[in-house]
């Protein structure tokens, strides 16, 4: 498959000619090699199969949700920078304007975010990395809720969807906030990429929809995989009075397999 080049691209629909791409200051600084040793004073970071990550072009990295420091580990560790989709409420205070800083893109998740699309698409067209958690909602990890955003993005980009699986950024019983145990380890396991044909505008619901469970498939058999060749398992489900808000617009949700 033949993909435009970057410039012709920012102008299709959605267009994304308007959009600057995101601040590169902290993603792209010495700051991220110093982060993953600070990181590593603190327990174990193992990664495994960044030898199938694209090393160049537009890559959507989709990954399973099971505590707080996934999006860092995700950002700090992937073999690519990655501008991941942040919920919108966290970007308050010094704290927002860190993750500004470090390129990840506020997400507004419950309503229609044209402007998070158009900046997702604008890292995509210009050949960067792309980080969202299908999931929509810290949790068990298992996929069991999988919202459209990662095959919406594949279908508009054509970028290749990269699985990732946690293990370990919470322990078994831990809360919505616990972070991995000083000594422990924490297991990212890269997948093999899946692209899809991109879909020119417009795109159904129907589409988007049928590429979802495509999307969700691969990454269940990626979680299987990631689970016999770690030996590590998923951490359950967190306390219900811990589980956060989320719209229940994913494609389990509305009935797909």
């Amino acid at each position: 498959m033949t993909l435009p080049s970057s410039g012709s691209a920012h102008t299709e629909l959605p267009h994304s000619d308007r959009v600057r791409h995101p601040v590169r200051l902290f993603l792209y600084s010495p700051l991220r090699p110093l982060a993953r040793a600070l990181i590593r004073r603190r327990f174990a970071v193992r990664l495994h199969g960044v030898e199938s990550v694209p090393r160049h072009g537009g890559v959507i990295f989709a990954s399973n949700h099971i505590g707080v420091a996934d999006g860092p580990l995700l950002a700090i560790f992937a073999p690519r920078p990655v501008h991941a989709l942040t919920k919108v409420e966290m970007f308050r205070g010094r704290l927002g304007r860190f993750l500004r800083a470090s390129g990840q893109i506020p997400l507004d998740r419950f309503h229609t975010d044209p402007a998070a699309v158009k900046t997702c698409l604008r890292v995509l067209r210009d050949g960067g990395a792309v980080g969202i958690f299908p999931e929509g909602r810290r949790g068990a990890g298992d996929l069991a809720r999988f919202h459209r955003g990662t095959a919406y993005f594949a279908l508009a980009s054509g970028a290749p969807v990269v699985p990732v699986v946690i293990f370990g950024s919470r322990e078994p019983g831990g809360h919505t906030d616990s972070l991995p145990p000083r000594g422990g380890a924490v297991d990212l396991v890269f997948g093999t990429p899946y692209t899809l044909d991109a879909a020119p505008w417009p795109r159904t619901q129907e589409q988007v929809e049928r590429a979802s469970v495509l999307v969700r498939e691969h990454m269940l058999v990626h979680l299987d995989h990631a689970r016999a060749s770690t030996g590590r398992d998923l951490p359950g489900p967190l306390p219900a009075a811990e589980v956060e808000p989320d719209p229940a617009t994913g494609v389990t949700e509305q009935g797909a397999p």
